[in-house]
């Protein structure tokens, strides 16, 4: 299948996300010198990692069945205090904060395929917590990190 342009509208997007066709992996196989993809994974991967096992995988599910088992799946979850460093402090979030910095999707969602924008806007939401400290505190520097 030929490469589809922009104006083909939505199937050119759909076309995407069902894998390569066999010419583009003839053609991807050919710019690695490689035979076959079986010969690929043979030179690629160590035989010790590798299983000769056949998988046994139960019977694919519609999205609806599926939706269904992960309620079932999340249902057996138990909602437990998050202690996350080196204690607990129950406090109050103001909801602009929340909203506007923790929660703002313009700080995760790229709007091009190439995903800068995803440790951009990390970036920018550290340097406005910094800022805000310096502000709060009136020290020159304060440290901030996603770890």
């Amino acid at each position: 299948m030929r490469h589809q342009s922009k104006q083909q509208g939505t199937r050119g997007f759909a076309r995407r996300h069902l894998g390569p066709s066999a010419t583009d992996v003839e053609a991807m196989l050919r710019q690695v010198k490689a035979d076959s993809l079986t010969k690929l994974i043979d030179e690629t991967l160590p035989p010790d990692i590798r299983t000769t096992e056949t998988l046994v995988l139960p019977e694919p599910l519609t999205e609806i069945s599926y939706l269904k088992h992960m309620e079932g799946v999340a249902g057996k979850n138990r909602r437990l205090l998050s202690c996350i460093g080196l204690g607990y402090f129950d406090t109050v979030t103001p909801p602009v904060i929340l909203r506007n910095v923790l929660e703002n999707p313009g700080w995760y969602t790229p709007y091009t395929p190439y995903q800068a924008e995803v440790a951009q806007g990390r970036l920018e939401a550290l340097l406005n917590f910094q800022t805000m400290v310096t502000e709060l505190t009136g020290m020159d520097v304060a440290n901030a990190s996603l770890l």
